[in-house]
């Protein structure tokens, strides 16, 4: 079976991000298919930075290799803060957060079960 080009896209798309991710030293990276439960993505990465100052610099490597990919981000939210940054690239939605606020909000229990990163 042949992947239809958007199937294409959303892979390029997920390896660019779990890429930017491992650039920046992101930690407890976790990707979720969400493809069957949510009509707004395909699938939710989650990661983590060690303080606000490296979560935003993780979020920036993600949205510049977006860009260099020619496929800006749709929508950045959290950045001010940095305790949760939020990048939207339309096929996957990349969460970046400190880690208590991570434990505490439990997002990958929400959404389903993980896959590998690779």
């Amino acid at each position: 079976m042949t992947a239809k080009p958007t199937d294409l896209q959303t892979e390029a798309t997920r390896k660019m991000a779990l890429e930017a991710l491992q650039a920046l030293k992101a930690e407890n990276i976790v990707m979720l298919d969400v493809s069957e439960i949510a009509s707004f993505t395909d699938y939710m990465i989650f990661a983590s930075g060690t303080s606000t100052r490296h979560v935003v610099a993780i979020a920036d490597s993600v949205i510049e290799a977006a860009k260099s990919a020619g496929k800006p981000a749709l929508g950045v939210e959290g950045e001010e803060i940095g305790e949760w940054v939020l990048v939207d690239l339309g096929d996957a939605i990349v969460h970046i957060m400190l880690p208590d606020v991570r434990q505490y909000y439990e997002l990958e229990k929400l959404w389903g079960e993980e896959l590998a990163p690779g």
